[in-house]
């Protein structure tokens, strides 16, 4: 059996879903994903999950962390943090400045993850649910390093990138039938009882 561990950059798929105005599969148990791309030889050794904090609007921030919650739920998978960093912006036509947000730390951590799962031979194939071009440079060197693993480029719905797909050992995007089969149910209990509930922004 060849073990398996998915990196998912979360905010790559994110938009990814926003972009075909997918809401409702935002409701999305990674994991029961990750099982259902899996093929017979195939064994499920884990889910990497890789975001940042939102800390505005409020009601954003709520929707976040209700579903790192109910993702937290299952067994299998783990979340990792960057960060959000702010800086001004000018308008090109009347210069006026706002803030703007920028995720920091995504592609860095799963680069990280990624490397070291290698060397400590944790995994026989890594799935790469992303399309950033920047993780191609940890994937070539994963494939330099050990010849003998393979690693997977999974596109999100509307993203794509020619530079994982030249590089990755396969590539394939994620299909609106795996998402849909992989949604929570409308409400997830948690181990102490307490009852999360889908937003209804998501329904």
């Amino acid at each position: 059996m060849y073990r398996v561990i998915a990196y998912i950059d979360g905010y790559n798929l994110y938009y990814g879903l926003k972009s075909k105005g997918w809401k409702r599969f935002y409701w999305l148990n990674l994991v029961e994903l990750v099982r259902s791309l899996l093929k017979p030889e195939q064994s499920f050794a884990g889910v990497k999950y890789f975001t940042a904090l939102v800390s505005d609007p409020p009601d954003k921030r709520k929707r976040q962390s209700t579903y790192i919650e109910a993702i937290q739920t299952v067994k299998g998978i783990k979340v990792y943090y960057g960060k959000f960093l702010a800086h001004k912006k000018a308008c090109r036509k009347c210069g006026y400045e706002h803030i703007v947000q920028s995720e920091k730390m995504t592609d860095v951590n799963i680069a990280t993850e990624l490397l070291v799962d290698a060397f400590q031979d944790k995994f026989d194939i890594a799935l790469v649910i992303s399309a950033d071009s920047d993780l191609s440079s940890p994937i070539t060197r994963v494939k330099q390093e050990f010849p003998g693993k393979r690693v997977i480029a999974v596109f999100p719905p509307a993203r794509h990138s020619i530079e994982l797909q030249k590089i990755a050992t396969g590539c394939f995007t994620l299909g609106r039938a795996k998402l849909l089969d992989a949604q929570f149910p409308d409400e997830v209990t948690k181990a102490d009882g307490f009852v999360l509930k889908r937003p209804r922004e998501w329904s």
